[in-house]
């Protein structure tokens, strides 16, 4: 345990107790020797500020918050040295996730942490050489609408964009209202509700262009109903659920299967053969198909039997392909 943590954990020990604390339960507490513990105390004292006295009726330390308005705080940005790596960690997730989104941002809260990280001589890990993250299918590169769209999104405002759908090509201009952002399978969507479609819409980031913030506030959406809107059906297709599909997977794949987690309302059973049987929600089935085409032979689609059959038909089509 470095001076850092020393400090941090003996201004939550004092904060925490009513009664002064001796110094015997202050050195096990710091995991440290005597003269190590009357060093933390002077530091957090003379240096910090804290209104540490010593009790010699009670033979212990504690704050005195009678001379304070407000309760005692350590000042400034205060983390122990895991709660660091922590955000170090988390700053390379978001780093790896939004490649050249947010980058000078980014770079500038890892630039801190680092600063913070040397002044209490904790080692710096090099997380980018101790951590992966593989990307396929991402397709946003860059930051130039995205910081407008969470600009309206944060601050409740209207933006007006210009959409180019992906299947037709076709440009719209349209006045949306900011609900959500989604980081969904390597991409970003924004859930909004569109003055030109007069309901909750979701569109790909990526496909949003000449974004304009708008001064007036945004219709706020409830959280029930947004809830609906993005978790009804299967994947990224929004809307009601009105179809069940019932999957058999092989005895196989059914282990690692039966611990994956496919829609809020799945539900699963272990079948007597050892099999495994998944159940889930979906309206749209273009998407459920791919995650069903992708077990290959170790998966059975049972009902309903329009989704078996397109399958089948997919299928059919992979073989006329190699045939």
């Amino acid at each position: 345990m470095d001076r850092f943590d020393r400090i941090y954990r003996l201004h939550s020990l004092l904060s925490n107790h009513r009664y002064p604390v001796a110094l015997k339960k202050i050195q096990e507490n710091l995991e440290c020797s005597r003269a190590t513990a009357d060093r933390v105390i002077e530091t957090l004292r003379d240096y910090l500020d804290a209104p540490l006295e010593y009790d010699r009726k009670a033979n212990g330390y504690f704050y005195n918050q009678s001379s304070s308005c407000k309760r005692y705080e350590l000042p400034g940005l205060w983390f122990n040295a895991e709660e660091l790596h922590g955000l170090l960690i988390c700053q390379q997730i978001l780093q790896n996730i939004t490649p050249g989104i947010l980058s000078q941002q980014i770079a500038s809260l890892e630039q801190r942490i680092a600063e913070m990280l040397s002044r209490e001589n904790s080692p710096q890990p090099v997380l980018a050489d101790k951590i992966y993250f593989p990307s396929i299918g991402r397709r946003l590169s860059d930051d130039g609408q995205f910081k407008r769209i969470a600009t309206g999104l944060f601050s409740g405002r209207t933006l007006q964009i210009h959409y180019r759908s992906r299947g037709d090509n076709v440009i719209t201009k349209r006045t949306i209202f900011p609900q959500k952002l989604v980081y969904y399978r390597e991409n970003w969507y924004l859930v909004a509700y569109c003055h030109y479609r007069n309901q909750l819409r979701l569109f790909a980031v990526d496909r949003i262009f000449a974004v304009q913030v708008q001064d007036n506030v945004i219709k706020v959406i409830p959280q029930k109903q947004l809830d609906e809107f993005i978790h009804a059906s299967y994947g990224i297709f929004s809307g009601k659920a009105e179809q069940i599909a019932i999957l058999e997977f092989s005895k196989e794949r059914a282990k690692w299967v039966a611990e994956e987690h496919w829609h809020p309302e799945q539900q699963g059973k272990w079948l007597e053969d050892g099999r495994y049987q998944l159940s889930l929600p979906f309206s749209d089935s273009r998407e459920l198909i791919m995650d069903i085409l992708k077990h290959g032979s170790d998966v059975e689609v049972i009902a309903p039997g329009f989704l078996r059959q397109a399958v089948k038909d997919k299928i059919m089509a992979m073989k006329r392909i190699y045939d």
